[in-house]
C-alpha cells in the first residue's frame, strides 16, 4: 500500500451531456492537487471505455469503440497542459460538440477524459522504500440526444450454482440510454416464512450491454430448497 502523500482529486467523476446534433454543451470539472508539498504538471487526454459482462471497466484508445464520442470533446488550449501547486485547484470547461450528421444510429455515446500527471514525484511505499509516483485520473463522459429516453432492463435468467453457493443473474439493457440501478435479493423460507435479505448490489449498463451478476449467499444460510422461476 502506497502512503498517500501525492495525488489529484477530480470532481465530478462522471459528466452527463444532452444535446441535439450540431450543438455544443459545456460542463465544468474541478481538478485539485491534494499534495501538501509537490507541484504537479498535468495534461488532458481522451479515451474510450466500455463495460464487460461482469460490469468491469475496459479502457480503450480514443475513437476506437463504436459508442465513442471522444472526437466530439474539447477543452480550452490553456487547459490541455497546466501546473497546480500544493493544494491548488483549477476548473476546466469540458465541451461536447455533436456533429451535424452522425455516422451511426446510436442515441447514447461515451468517452473518458483523463487528467495525467506528467512529472513523477518521489514518495515512499508502506515499507519505507523510495518510489516514483505518477497518477492518472479518469472522468467518464456520457452523451445522449434528447429523444433517447427508454430505460429497459430485461432479466433473461436466474440460476443457482450450488458449488459456489451463489445465484447467477443474467440481464440485458434493451433501452436506448444508460441505465443504472440496484439488485435486491430476498430469500424466503417457504416453511416458516423467515426472510433473509442480501445487501443490494449496484449495477451500471450502457445500451446493448449483457450482464452476468453473481450474488453470493450468506455462509450461515439455513439449509433448504432453492426455488426460482
Amino acid at each position: 500500500m502506497i502512503q498517500a502523500q501525492t495525488g489529484i482529486s477530480v470532481s465530478p467523476p462522471r459528466l452527463y451531456f444532452e444535446s441535439t446534433v450540431g450543438n455544443s454543451n459545456t460542463q465544468k470539472v474541478t481538478v485539485t492537487n491534494v499534495s501538501a508539498k509537490n507541484s504537479l504538471d498535468l495534461a488532458i487526454s481522451l479515451g474510450d471505455w466500455e463495460y464487460n459482462e461482469k460490469g468491469e471497466n475496459i479502457m480503450s484508445a480514443a475513437n476506437s469503440l463504436k459508442v465513442s464520442c471522444a472526437g466530439w470533446i474539447s477543452v480550452k488550449k490553456e487547459d490541455n497542459y497546466f501546473t497546480l501547486g500544493p493544494g491548488e485547484r483549477r476548473d476546466i470547461d469540458v465541451t461536447i460538440t455533436v456533429p451535424s450528421k452522425l455516422s451511426d444510429t446510436l442515441e447514447a455515446h461515451s468517452a473518458v477524459l483523463y487528467v495525467n500527471q506528467m512529472n513523477p514525484v518521489d514518495d515512499v511505499d508502506s515499507k519505507g522504500a523510495k518510489i516514483k509516483v505518477s497518477i492518472r485520473s479518469g472522468i467518464k463522459i456520457f452523451h445522449k440526444i434528447p429523444s433517447a429516453k427508454t430505460k429497459k432492463i430485461e432479466i433473461q435468467n436466474l440460476t443457482f450454482e450450488k458449488s459456489k453457493k451463489q445465484l447467477d443473474l443474467f440481464f440485458e439493457n434493451e433501452g436506448n440510454i444508460w441505465t443504472d440501478g440496484k439488485v435486491f435479493t430476498d430469500l424466503v423460507n417457504m416453511e416458516n416464512g423467515k426472510k433473509v435479505s442480501i445487501d443490494p448490489i449496484v449495477f451500471y449498463t450502457m445500451p446493448g450491454n449483457k450482464r452476468e451478476m453473481n450474488i453470493s449467499l450468506p455462509a450461515d444460510l439455513p439449509k433448504g430448497n432453492i426455488q426460482h422461476p
